[in-house]
């Protein structure tokens, strides 16, 4: 064939065409987003054959609705809300792990804080309707020996929740602890008080990545491929978090570097654990993983009772080493 014919047939070949594949944050952009942007901006998607849209929610139960309906092919929410969906029909799964140790809070005012569960009491909690918190709310109230009306919700946008703390409009709000510094930023520099869920009897799998069973039945090379992208552009955020910060900034402008950056690290930390060591960034430690279903069962009084094997799956994870020192 000559190099002109070879030239002629080779602009006659189809144009490789990435496999769409749309990804469901579970909140506005926040630190520990970072790692999505870096693995699209760094091309780990792309070396996958994916074209991947990251797209924000308003907490676990919005990006859990929109993977459940297909709406996009894998999401991030809470593990302990996502076993209690399956309770209610969805079929998402937690293919992965993030915060591998748990970051649920609430926050308060200093000048009147609340520091055990018992001071919740008559208190108003702001939150989005979707809130993991809010959803979650039954469980440790049962923990704790609470009823789920000791407290008053009051509906709060996502990006609204630390001024309605800093205007009083809630006693409390709900967030992970990785969100300090942005509640600091609002409320002032010590002047922010936490109530950890942790602390309480509530340690459990926070923090994932789901997907539908459609989505891993239909296209697990996506799926196994996304992870790994995925995992790798943590990786990267745990090698260079101000690079990844950069990149973030540049893909997101209206983000606050120095507040996410500070987020981002909070969030680092609850990853520096020995199971990512041993096993890989992400990786599901499934008894307790079942640990986190057989509390979900106890203390959310679900319509039915969920199989750990209904809410978890280990199967699509490509081993990703997790670079940092285990924090003691």
């Amino acid at each position: 064939m000559t190099s002109v014919a070879m030239m002629a047939a080779l602009a006659a070949a189809p144009a490789f065409s990435a496999e769409k594949f749309t990804f469901a944050m579970n909140w506005f952009p926040v630190g520990d987003h970072a790692a999505y942007w870096v693995a699209k901006e760094k091309g780990y998607y792309a070396e996958k054959g994916l074209d991947v849209t990251l797209e924000s929610s308003k907490g676990s139960g919005d990006s859990i609705a929109k993977v459940d309906t297909g709406r996009a092919d894998a999401g991030l929410a809470d593990a302990a809300v996502i076993v209690g969906s399956r309770a209610r029909g969805t079929t998402v799964k937690v293919v992965g792990i993030i915060f591998d140790s748990s970051p649920m809070n609430f926050f308060s005012k200093a000048d009147s804080a609340i520091t055990t569960p018992e001071g919740l009491k008559g208190k108003t909690i702001g939150a989005p309707a979707g809130d993991s918190q809010r959803l979650m709310w039954p469980a440790f109230a049962r923990l704790n020996n609470l009823d789920v009306n000791d407290i008053n919700w009051v509906n709060i946008e996502p990006t609204a929740k630390y001024a309605a703390l800093a205007e009083g409009r809630a006693d409390a709000v709900t967030d992970y602890t990785t969100g300090f510094p942005m509640a600091e930023k609002a409320v002032g520099e010590g002047k922010v008080v936490s109530l950890n869920w942790a602390d309480y009897g509530f340690e459990l799998y926070a923090m994932s990545i789901m997907a539908s069973e459609a989505t891993m039945k239909d296209r697990p090379d996506a799926l196994k491929g996304f992870l790994e992208a995925s995992y790798k552009g943590w990786q990267d955020v745990m090698n260079d978090p101000a690079a990844a910060m950069a990149i973030y900034k540049k893909a997101v402008p209206e983000i606050d570097e120095v507040a996410l950056g500070a987020n981002m690290q909070l969030g680092l930390d609850l990853m520096k654990t020995q199971n990512f060591k041993d096993n890989g960034i992400g990786a599901i430690d499934m008894t307790r993983a079942c640990a986190s279903v057989d509390l979900v069962n106890a203390y959310m009084g679900l319509p039915a009772e969920v199989k750990c094997e209904d809410a978890f799956d280990a199967g699509f994870l490509t081993r990703v080493e997790m670079p940092l020192d285990v924090k003691k």
